[in-house]
């Protein structure tokens, strides 16, 4: 996949993703983000505005000797017209019947890829309690498809497409093609398309992510300190806990890259050993809305103060969503000097934002950080700490003024992260 990183800058003609671009982008989803498999089945869903990319991973997956591309597609003015025109029971209801059939797929061994793109803050001026309604019943409708990815039976993998209206968002000053380049070359960088090979690149970085896993995994912490302006929170890691990052093996024997970009190493929290106190150092997009400013405080695991000085009524709907809405299913520790973080931007988008700083995630943890976690129930999930929500939420904490350590009982502290980067090993 060797190609001129200054063409695949120019990933943008007359507001047209270039065709290069593309294709470069679908092969290293296929073949980096989910490793397709011969004859395995994709379902991908993606936004109407990621077509061009959408058919060009087709053509990649079909061109690697995939099964079958079976294709879902959203629309943001349909989802507007719901809001528009809809009756109000109509928020209380989710496609089941849908979600029920990707289960199905994936018991059957089929592959999933999400295609992101859309305008992160599309729902922005929508009434946040129907806004609510129709995520939490979206949640519980997606649970059998959800289990499937959470509990990492499958390869799958999430990869964003540059859209006009996303980009817009991201740049609103420049002309709309302009704005659309931008986006892609960002899109480029951090995927790492500007390298001479991408997946070559990818597997370095991938190996990078893995050693330090390995570090953590043998250092077996009882607990991380995080210390910033605003920040002195102490969270306790879940019993027997297991440091991932990169690429992973699903249980199906597949080793694939969740998220493309990455830059993350993260595990599972207990849920009743996080303390302290923690300010967030970037604005969370979350349902159409910004939240901004977020300060929470923790007892016991559980988020007793919460508040924002935008999106506050957000916030509390939010945690409010179940009983473990208000704890945490996630740690993840990323360098400030990441890819994402340097570019600068705010993306509005969590598969890039949380890849640019430190964070903590609200809600359902991954039993795929638990040791053994594939094979227990959901009662022994929960005694060794571990998280249930309808919901998973990041929100960042990271910034170039926090520190990390790694703390063991009886112990001295260890350092991991100084001002924001790794402590070298």
């Amino acid at each position: 996949m060797s190609h001129d990183a200054a063409s695949t800058a120019s990933a943008s003609r007359s507001g047209q993703l270039d065709p290069v671009f593309l294709d470069r982008l679908a092969e290293l989803a296929v073949r980096t983000g989910l490793n397709l498999q011969p004859g395995q089945d994709l379902v991908m869903t993606a936004p109407l505005a990621a077509l061009p990319l959408a058919r060009a991973i087709s053509r990649a997956a079909y061109r690697a000797g995939g099964g079958l591309v079976t294709p879902l597609f959203s629309d943001s003015e349909i989802t507007l017209a719901r809001y528009a025109e809809g009756a109000p029971e109509c928020f209380d209801r989710a496609p089941a019947w849908l979600y029920d059939g990707m289960a199905k797929a994936f018991e059957a061994g089929a592959a999933r890829l999400a295609l992101v793109g859309d305008d992160p803050m599309a729902l922005a001026g929508q009434d946040a309690a129907k806004v609510g309604r129709a995520n939490r019943a979206n949640a519980a409708a997606y649970r059998p498809a959800l289990a499937a990815i959470s509990g990492f039976h499958i390869n799958w993998s999430i990869i964003s497409c540059p859209t006009p209206d996303w980009a817009a968002r991201i740049f609103p000053e420049p002309p709309a093609d302009m704005a659309l380049e931008k986006l892609a070359q960002a899109i480029a960088r951090t995927a790492r398309l500007d390298a001479p090979d991408p997946v070559a690149a990818w597997d370095a970085h991938n190996a990078d992510l893995a050693r330090r896993c390995e570090f953590l995994n043998a250092a077996r912490f009882d607990a991380l300190h995080f210390r910033a302006p605003g920040t002195d929170l102490t969270v306790g890691l879940a019993d027997g806990h297991f440091w991932q990052g990169g690429a992973s093996q699903a249980r199906n024997g597949v080793r694939c890259n969740p998220n493309i970009p990455t830059e993350e190493v993260f595990t599972t929290p207990h849920a009743a050993r996080v303390d302290g106190y923690v300010r967030a150092t970037k604005p969370l997009s979350h349902q159409g809305s910004l939240i901004e400013e977020i300060e929470m405080r923790f007892e016991a695991g559980r988020a007793i103060e919460a508040r924002s000085a935008r999106g506050d009524d957000v916030l509390r709907d939010m945690l409010a969503t179940d009983e473990g809405a208000a704890r945490l299913g996630e740690v993840a520790l990323v360098p400030h000097s990441s890819p994402v973080s340097q570019t600068g931007h705010l993306y509005f988008n969590t598969l890039f934002d949380e890849n640019a700083a430190s964070h903590i995630a609200m809600g359902q943890c991954y039993a795929s950080c638990l040791e053994n976690g594939d094979t227990l129930s959901r009662d022994e999930i929960a005694a060794k700490g571990g998280n249930a929500s309808l919901i998973h939420v990041d929100w960042m904490i990271g910034s170039d003024k926090m520190d990390v350590d790694g703390v063991r009982a009886g112990q001295s502290p260890v350092a991991l992260m100084r001002q924001g980067e790794w402590v070298s090993r």
